[in-house]
């Protein structure tokens, strides 16, 4: 049985955030990667209370705040969506850099306040603008990322071999042009674009291994990314589609997305130091990226990247569970 859960609804160019704010018990753990697996291995029925049908759907991403373990941190962060626990997500680091200013988790200050926020990647840095004393954009320096694979190449049974790149940005994503995959994200239906990702994402899996070189629990392919084969600094936006976990359709440019974009920009000499990209997700928002610092995570060169967004509020919901209601712990329709 659930008790009542409280939650403060959010989205971030279009995709959602329900944040937690009462009802889930502190998960057991001294670290907030303890704490992550705790509740994974041992009180997901949370999880898919409130991400699942009938109080969710197949693409609701979820945060809850729990004590940070980290000395700089103002709070720290589980994220959730419909298959399990994220590393790392920006667009939610953006809504709750707001959501921490309105509701006293941080002192405010009169133009430009700072969040640390720990994630299961790292420290993220936010600074939050606030205008009249109303909050606004949001802006984060990521954890260090880098470029992890460039021009692998993996064998699918419907493009045959394709090329691709492998990014981290606090996660880890394939990156690829859409038409090399006969398809354009601005112009093919979302569904088939979905489809083509989640073939992508399969075969990487299969056949690439993804590891971290410092902490085991974030070597794993989160997603694909899917672009227009432009990038956000060639007179106007790059648009892509993030597709990851279980088929989610991330409606926002993705901020962990755009980090592990730079990354592979750097990389690749496409992008400098300083240089503001765009990169616009299906729903036509935009998030800026900003490679900040340049520095090494053995054995790879890496950056840390700037994103800006925006994120706004839609409501407040308290969910319960009642009696006999034979779908009450939740479910998802394929």
């Amino acid at each position: 049985m659930i008790s009542t859960i409280s939650t403060v609804e959010m989205h971030t160019g279009g995709e959602p955030l329900r944040i937690i704010v009462d009802g889930v018990p502190v998960p057991q753990g001294r670290t907030l990667l303890e704490k992550r697996a705790f509740l994974r291995d041992h009180a997901d029925h949370f999880r898919r209370f409130l991400m699942f049908e009938p109080r969710g759907h197949k693409d609701m991403y979820g945060a809850l705040l729990v004590p940070a373990d980290h000395p700089d941190a103002d709070l720290a962060v589980i994220f959730m969506h419909n298959e399990g626990y994220s590393t790392m997500c920006g667009h939610a680091v953006i809504a709750l850099g707001r959501y921490a200013l309105d509701y006293g988790l941080v002192v405010k200050e009169t133009e430009e306040t700072a969040v640390n926020i720990q994630c299961p990647c790292g420290l993220v840095k936010a600074v939050v603008q606030t205008h009249d004393g109303i909050t606004g954009a949001v802006r984060f320096e990521s954890v260090p990322a880098f470029a992890y694979k460039l021009g692998q190449y993996v064998t699918t049974r419907a493009y045959g071999p394709v090329e691709l790149d492998i990014g981290y940005g606090g996660a880890f994503y394939a990156v690829l042009d859409a038409a090399s995959l006969g398809l354009d994200v601005k112009r093919s239906a979302t569904r088939d674009l979905a489809a083509a990702a989640t073939i992508i994402s399969a075969a990487v899996k299969e056949q690439v291994k993804v590891t971290h070189p410092e902490e085991a629990e974030l070597g794993f392919l989160y997603g694909t990314i899917l672009t227009d084969g432009r990038f956000g600094n060639e007179g106007g936006p790059s648009a892509n589609i993030c597709v990851f976990a279980d088929e989610q359709i991330d409606r926002s440019p993705t901020g962990s997305g755009v980090t592990a974009r730079m990354a592979i920009a750097a990389a690749r000499k496409q992008a400098a130091p300083g240089e503001t990209c765009q990169f616009e997700s299906v729903t036509g928002v935009i998030f800026t990226g900003k490679i900040i610092t340049q520095l090494r995570v053995e054995p790879y060169n890496a950056v840390t990247v700037e994103v800006g967004g925006q994120a706004y509020y839609t409501g407040s919901a308290e969910f319960t569970w009642e009696d006999g209601d034979p779908l009450a712990g939740g479910f998802l329709l394929r």
